[in-house]
């Protein structure tokens, strides 16, 4: 791993089934926290209870992981040997639909690792508008009750995928930091997935971070041979970030997905659900994780962000210590 950097990888996708493969998540490098998504719209109570059970169960069978109850089991802040050889485990909700309006659930969850959730999955449910509705009237009375719920249990309360306003009610509506898990800006590349400056700012001002995510089509560069210049793309966010808010607000959430052409398919099978701003750059690509820290033979991001300037302790904050600095605010452990 580049200088030692531990990674905070705040979101990414294993296949939604209980069939999912765990040891895929072993291409990050050891000593990585990961958030692993459990559920969005689709997904049911239940269907996320029995995912988040067998992936807990699958961790532990594997050994190579260690599942999260605390911000020390997450970033240990002396490291040690074993947490040095095995990557943290939490996980993380795309939408408040697994909750099935039961606010009581943020609990029964969060004991099993639930560390973050945002409220809306691209579209209009019962907490409050997707980043793809056409009319944004924010949070709704139950959503404001669920961050409020968020931040009384200790979960992240996460402003990607939410319409402008959602973003905004959440910043306005949460006592502790939010978070962008894995959103890129507006101003950079424009698309309705990104956010725009006063989202940033208004995020910025709870105390929190935002992720940058390594997925083409937020990125400007989708095209299958472009892996390089998504890597560029992403350090394009990480400066202009830096450059409005300040380094200590920009993290990494790559959005990677284990499941990829699971989810194109999806796409494909239904573009309704995802609107024409996901289904007209063609299959989309993502940027592997050996492609941050500079596994691969592509230049990583680290190397590119040096390039550019950043210090060592700047590119420290970015893949790691900043969202760490938040968990320690909000998470209740």
């Amino acid at each position: 791993m580049s200088h030692g950097f531990r990674l905070w990888e705040q979101h990414c996708c294993l296949p939604l089934l209980p069939t999912a493969d765990l040891t895929d998540l072993t291409r990050y490098p050891r000593g990585s926290y990961l958030s692993v998504n459990i559920g969005y719209s689709p997904q049911s109570t239940r269907d996320s209870l029995e995912l988040v059970t067998q992936f807990r169960r699958d961790a532990l069978t594997d050994g190579r992981f260690r599942l999260v109850h605390s911000i020390e089991d997450a970033w240990p802040e002396r490291p040690t040997a074993d947490s040095d050889a095995t990557l943290a485990l939490a996980f993380d909700l795309e939408d408040a639909g697994p909750l099935e309006g039961d606010l009581d659930n943020v609990e029964l969850f969060y004991e099993l690792g639930l560390r973050s959730l945002l409220p809306t999955y691209n579209y209009a449910n019962a907490a409050g508008c997707g980043c793809l509705d056409t009319e944004d009237t924010g949070l709704t009375a139950y959503g404001r009750d669920l961050i409020r719920k968020l931040n009384e249990v200790g979960v992240f309360a996460d402003g990607s995928h939410c319409s402008r306003r959602t973003g905004l009610d959440i910043a306005e509506t949460t006592s502790v930091p939010m978070i962008y898990s894995h959103s890129n800006f507006a101003a950079v590349w424009a698309h309705p997935r990104n956010i725009g400056d006063d989202q940033a700012k208004a995020c910025a001002a709870t105390g929190g971070v935002i992720g940058i995510n390594g997925v083409g089509i937020f990125l400007g560069h989708n095209a299958v041979e472009a892996r390089a210049e998504r890597v560029e793309a992403m350090a394009d966010h990480i400066v202009y970030g830096a450059e409005l808010v300040g380094i200590e607000h920009i993290g990494v959430g790559s959005d990677f997905s284990f499941d990829g052409d699971e989810f194109n398919a999806v796409i494909a099978a239904s573009p309704q659900d995802f609107s024409e701003d996901y289904t007209r750059f063609g299959p989309l690509q993502w940027t592997p994780p050996e492609d941050l820290l500079g596994q691969s033979n592509v230049p990583g991001l680290d190397a590119v962000l040096a390039a550019r300037g950043l210090s060592e302790s700047d590119r420290a904050a970015v893949f790691g210590g900043n969202f760490a600095r938040v968990a320690r605010a909000v998470w209740r452990d």
